[in-house]
């Protein structure tokens, strides 16, 4: 593999390398994931670009924290957090980049004396699956169906462990939205979703989880993106305007 690169983002090299998930830099969604990085690379956030010598963009990204700094319902004091990890195009996958880049956060892990590396995968196309982690010798330690928390172990600690995040949703009457800014994706699209509820006639009524502490308590275990209404869980994940219209139609008799 000596036709790869990986570089190592700071604060200072972010705009000479952004991961291409950050969409155009002109893009809302670009600006508003940046000023959050500025937060969090203070935190002890690394981002890894993967380059392949034949290609202008990076061909794999990978995102992780100390867990105690983790933007998941999760506890895991003492290790390392992956929050997300691609490879793109398809053409590219199955080819050892993503273990490449696990690897190269399991090192890092064993470098500063962790506990082991920790990751929330999903059977949903939006987060990475259980394949590439049980590959890299993790291995799953709690279920919250579509969601594993899957542990590499180093050495001997407390282990990993989702938190009540269901407890949580009985805060939220009415129908909201609770996000993070730590997906550009999401980002971007929440003043859509304001407008189209206004448009139905509802009130949406949203919620940005600001700091780490906000996101280890958010109802549900990815956090990033909830869509609840009166305590009930609709959607656990990033969804398209579409999506999110249809979802309104479909409960209208419901919510109004």
């Amino acid at each position: 593999m000596s036709d790869l690169t990986i570089i190592d983002v700071t604060e200072d090299s972010i705009d000479e390398y952004p991961p291409a998930c950050f969409l155009n830099p002109k893009n809302e969604g670009y600006q508003i994931k940046r000023a959050w990085l500025q937060a969090r690379f203070s935190e002890g956030l690394k981002i890894k670009l993967l380059y392949l010598e034949t290609e202008k963009k990076p061909i794999g990204f990978i995102e992780y924290v100390p867990s105690e700094y983790a933007w998941r319902a999760v506890d895991a004091a003492g290790y390392l957090f992956i929050h997300c990890i691609w490879v793109l195009p398809n053409k590219y996958k199955e080819h050892g980049y993503g273990s490449l880049l696990v690897q190269e956060c399991i090192k890092e892990a064993a470098k500063a004396d962790k506990y082991g590396v920790a990751v929330v995968t999903s059977e949903g196309p939006f987060m990475a699956g259980k394949a590439l982690f049980l590959k890299n010798g993790f291995e799953s330690v709690a279920r919250a169906k579509p969601f594993d928390l899957m542990v590499k172990i180093l050495k001997e600690g407390p282990q990993p462990q989702f938190r009540d995040w269901e407890q949580q949703l009985s805060n939220y009457k009415g129908l909201h939205v609770i996000y993070a800014n730590q997906c550009p994706w999401v980002a971007r699209s929440i003043n859509d979703l304001t407008e189209i509820a206004a448009k139905n006639g509802l009130e949406l009524q949203v919620t940005e989880l600001k700091n780490p502490h906000d996101a280890q308590n958010a109802p549900s275990v990815y956090a990033v993106f909830n869509l609840v209404y009166n305590g009930k869980l609709i959607v656990d994940h990033y969804i398209s305007n579409t999506r999110f219209q249809n979802i309104i139609k479909k409960r209208a008799t419901i919510m109004f």
